[in-house]
């Protein structure tokens, strides 16, 4: 399989870790596409230097965390915000108007993140442990820790305000 062909199998698998990474750090669909495009290209760039130390998604990820923190950085912006609409949910069968309100709270809360914060609550909600965590962001391991504590109390203590 040639490298193109390679590379394409690889965004195409594992295109949802992209999807939540735009998401969670624009806050208009044109910023998202353009971020998804920046994010594609930097792994282009450096598909070549990926030696399977670390399982492809930790790669993938760290590449579209650095990506995106960049271009905040470049713009000067933070605490984005984004809007529960732009999140997609997993269909449910039956309609919890509770859960969803609850849900919106959570994203709007995290939405008002700074920009690293973001990213490991975004780590953390899609079960990845904290050494994978610590892999991705380059933090270590105590940091990560540190950090997502007070990110999750930070969280409670908002949304028990509300």
């Amino acid at each position: 399989m040639g490298k193109e062909t390679q590379f394409i199998s690889v965004i195409k698998q594992y295109e949802g870790v992209i999807f939540k990474i735009t998401t969670i750090y624009t806050d208009n669909k044109n910023d998202q596409q353009d971020l998804y495009q920046d994010i594609v290209y930097q792994l282009w760039k450096s598909f070549d230097s990926f030696r399977n130390e670390a399982k492809i998604s930790t790669w993938m990820y760290r590449i579209a965390l650095n990506t995106a923190l960049t271009r905040i950085r470049k713009k000067g912006r933070q605490g984005i915000s984004i809007s529960i609409d732009k999140v997609v949910l997993e269909h449910t069968e039956a309609y919890d108007s509770q859960f969803e309100e609850r849900l919106k709270l959570l994203y709007k809360q995290i939405g008002a993140l700074n920009a690293l914060d973001k990213g490991l609550i975004l780590l953390f909600l899609e079960g990845k442990k904290y050494e994978e965590i610590a892999e991705i962001t380059g933090l270590s391991l105590s940091n990560v820790g540190t950090r997502l504590a007070r990110i999750k109390q930070k969280l409670k203590s908002q949304i028990v305000k509300n």
